[in-house]
């Protein structure tokens, strides 16, 4: 009897101590904590990533288990309690989503689950455009800038510059709109070179626009329509006087050039020596007044009369 108690004292011992030890959490896993150790949680496509199942205590051996959406994907064994290692490549969209582990060794029933860790594919952006719906504007006129990312996952912040200084707060876009800022256009010095860059939640994935101009127009004066009527009057009147020379100054000059000295008596032709013999030109004469036909036959009468006188 007295050899039989010493091994059941014994296995008591043992008991109390195990219970004492589960009772410190010496053999006990404590919750793991499943880590990003390569790569973000904002992924694209073809992207390695590594994660990392890590204890804080517990007894080893100790087995570790990865889970996506709750169905297993990969199992590791540790013999003492260094971290449990996942690699992931992103291949297609089925591969992101929420990430598990679980360890367990021989005292823990059942095993101890980590935090979730979830992966969000991420599309790069593409180069923003930047434009304008006028490249020339005048002093006092508004102006709006327009910057897009065709391609690239929401949402997508924008900023504007003017050079190298930043014009505009930063604009996040929800959705796959323009982002638009107006502009007062006060001097020569608003109509320099303008551009954008777009970026997302994509690390190092900022993207820079193409270059605008805004050319400042010249202002008219009042006085240019009125200089403007003005030429186009003369210029007018300059082709009227052209158009009338051969069929108006020219005709009535050579009509003047061959009129001959007007004759005493009825309609007669004369003919200009110093012109060909073919050029007659005859011009009418203008009927003697009655009162100058009288006295001319007048004295015609009385020279006769005289005449007969001298003959008797």
């Amino acid at each position: 009897m007295f050899f039989l108690a010493i091994p059941l004292f014994s296995y008591f011992q043992i008991s109390q101590q195990i219970q004492k030890t589960t009772a410190n959490g010496k053999g006990m896993l404590s919750n793991p904590r499943l880590i990003l150790v390569q790569g973000s949680l904002n992924v694209v496509m073809n992207q390695n990533v590594t994660l990392s199942c890590q204890l804080d205590s517990g007894s080893p051996p100790v087995t570790y288990t990865f889970f996506k959406h709750s169905q297993k994907v990969s199992t590791l064994y540790r013999p003492d309690l260094t971290p449990g290692l996942f690699n992931l490549t992103i291949s297609a969209a089925s591969d992101v989503g929420e990430y598990k582990c679980k360890a367990e060794n021989n005292i823990s029933s059942g095993g101890k689950y980590s935090n979730s860790l979830n992966f969000t594919l991420i599309e790069p952006i593409s180069k923003p455009v930047l434009s304008s719906p006028t490249s020339q504007a005048k002093k006092g006129q508004n102006v709006t800038l327009s910057c897009l990312s065709e391609n690239g996952s929401l949402p997508i912040t924008y900023v504007f510059f003017k050079g190298k200084q930043s014009i505009s707060p930063p604009v996040r876009m929800q959705k796959k709109e323009a982002a638009v800022i107006f502009l007062f256009i006060n001097s020569s010095s608003d109509s320099g070179t303008y551009k954008c860059k777009a970026e997302n939640s994509l690390r190092n994935n900022t993207k820079y626009s193409n270059s605008f101009n805004f050319t400042l127009a010249e202002e008219r004066s009042h006085s240019q329509p009125l200089i403007i009527s003005l030429g186009l009057i003369l210029l007018l009147f300059t082709i009227g006087f052209a158009l009338a020379i051969p069929f108006f100054i020219i005709p009535s000059y050579k009509a003047k050039k061959f009129k001959s000295p007007r004759s005493s008596t009825g309609l007669t032709s004369t003919v200009n020596a110093e012109e060909s013999e073919n050029y007659v030109i005859y011009t009418e004469i203008e009927p003697v007044k009655p009162e100058e036909e009288y006295v001319n036959s007048s004295v015609i009468r009385r020279e006769d009369q005289k005449g007969e006188n001298l003959k008797l």
